[in-house]
């Protein structure tokens, strides 16, 4: 009896340890690193943005409800499963997504190293829409923004061995042959825009050359000459499946690499992974031109702005500096909740950018005079008038503030809005009250241009709307022609 009952636990251990034996090696042969080669440079592009600091603050992830996992868990699926997911992104894709152990091992990588997939989430928000944007314009597959994820990680520092730098890692000569300077103050291969359009304008050549995506991105990292080389030494197949073993090594595992993102950016919330929260999204930022020298430091201090933030968000300026540009100007990419305040105080700024050093007085003015933005969600029922009586500010200047054509608006909408530090209760006019009073109309009367609007000859002349419609008897809808006078002071 005693043996029957020893042989029966061990015949129940044995199916367990079958089980978990079992289990395991599922869970391997999901992530198995077999494919992948020792100091893999995508692997090490996602553990540089480790070392990024725009996290730093307030870095959390954004759980959905969908999914009831555990905190730690990575969940994986059968091969059938991820065949079937990346069936459905295929048959939308230009591209020849296809799932192999090839594709999988990259899975595998982007989902063992959690928190990292993460950031990159959190930073497709800030830079996947100006992408796109570019990609669109060019009429490119808008898939070839997660090329950037493949290339750095999204990180705009990124410097690899070779010395190839930026969201798309150019390297000096290619860099140089699509437009991108490079001097003592500027690298432009770190500006994420003009790096864009240069990875556009490079990738539709190399596409026009081999007349295949796929071919393309594997020129786009080897270059077109490997790629005709390997093309050779396959008796001249044009399949990049076909031409992978006499490639580098680096590529046979980079387009692969590439199709692995496509899989993880869409299911990410399958497998347990959320965005992480960035300091900024694409929304949060706007641009402006620069027309004097200046520093990250006196930019940072004049408008209340993390040093780190200005270098995150600008890493084109090497020294930190914005050099001045007799040619034009550069540009500097800020929270939009401070561009108001730069506009406004711009000559104030650069003045106090001549001088060594700033009072206490003077600094708290210029980072107490700065309109600030409230982003307001349109709820249902709610109409342009509505929500300027609740910001007390006018119809003209929501269409103005939200490049609106009409007064149209749904729920759901987001609408900017300027109030000053108080909060709700004050309109752009009346910070530009403050600065007309502060000032002084120096002229009685302006001539308006044509495009001119009241806000825009109020920022101009530092004379408020009200004040503007008062004196000139106008009304809200008003329309103002070319060539008009309008009376700025009191006689």
């Amino acid at each position: 009896m005693f043996i029957k009952k020893v042989t029966i636990l061990f015949v129940l251990f044995a199916v367990f340890a079958s089980g978990v034996v079992s289990a395991q090696t599922t869970t391997t042969l999901s992530i198995k690193d077999s494919v992948l080669f020792a100091d893999d440079p995508i692997a090490a592009n996602l553990d540089s943005i480790s070392h990024l600091n725009f996290f730093e603050k307030g870095y959390d992830i954004v759980k959905s409800p969908s999914f009831k996992f555990a905190a730690d868990s990575v969940p994986y699926y059968t091969d059938k499963e991820y065949a079937d997911r990346m069936a459905k992104l295929d048959a939308n894709s230009p591209f020849d997504l296809q799932y192999n152990d090839v594709v999988k091992s990259y899975i595998g990588m982007y989902l063992r190293r959690k928190n990292l997939t993460s950031r990159v989430l959190a930073l497709s928000k800030l830079y996947f829409p100006m992408m796109e944007q570019v990609l669109d314009r060019y009429k490119m597959p808008l898939e070839l923004k997660y090329l950037a994820v493949v290339e750095s990680a999204m990180n705009p520092t990124a410097c690899s061995k070779c010395g190839a730098r930026g969201l798309w890692q150019f390297m000096y000569t290619t860099g140089k042959l699509y437009n991108l300077q490079v001097t003592s103050y500027v690298d432009e291969r770190n500006d994420p825009i003009k790096s864009t359009v240069a990875a556009c304008e490079y990738l539709k050549f190399l596409y026009g050359m081999f007349g295949d995506w796929q071919l393309a991105l594997a020129a786009y990292n080897c270059g077109p000459v490997e790629v005709s080389k390997a093309i050779r030494r396959s008796g001249g197949k044009t399949n990049f499946w076909a031409i992978r073993p006499y490639l580098p090594k680096e590529t046979q595992g980079y387009v692969p690499a590439f199709i692995a993102v496509n899989y993880v950016m869409n299911y990410a919330t399958s497998h347990n992974i959320y965005p992480g929260i960035a300091n900024a999204t694409y929304f949060d930022i706007d641009t402006v031109c620069v027309h004097q020298e200046m520093s990250f430091t006196q930019i940072s201090t004049y408008l209340n702005v993390p040093y780190s933030e200005i270098a995150y968000l600008n890493p084109m300026y090497k020294l930190g500096v914005i050099p001045y540009s007799a040619d034009g100007c550069y540009t500097l990419c800020m929270p939009v909740s401070k561009v108001g305040a730069f506009v406004t105080n711009e000559n104030a700024i650069y003045k106090l950018a001549n001088k060594d050093t700033l009072s206490s007085s003077q600094i708290l003015a210029l980072q107490t005079n700065q309109p600030q933005v409230e982003y307001h969600r349109v709820r249902r029922g709610e109409h342009l008038s509505s929500v300027a009586n609740r910001y007390h500010c006018t119809v003209r200047e929501l269409k103005e503030w939200n490049g609106l054509a009409s007064a149209d608006i749904h729920a759901g909408q987001h609408l900017m809005v300027y109030v000053n530090r108080k909060g709700k209760g004050s309109s752009s006019s009346a910070v530009a009250s403050k600065k007309g009073a502060k000032k002084g109309a120096k002229k009685d009367y302006y001539v308006v241009q044509k495009g001119d609007t009241l806000y825009h000859i109020s920022q101009s002349t530092g004379v408020s709307v009200a004040t503007i419609k008062k004196l000139n008897h106008l009304k809200a809808t008003a329309t103002l022609a070319p060539g008009t006078k309008i009376k700025l002071a009191s006689n």
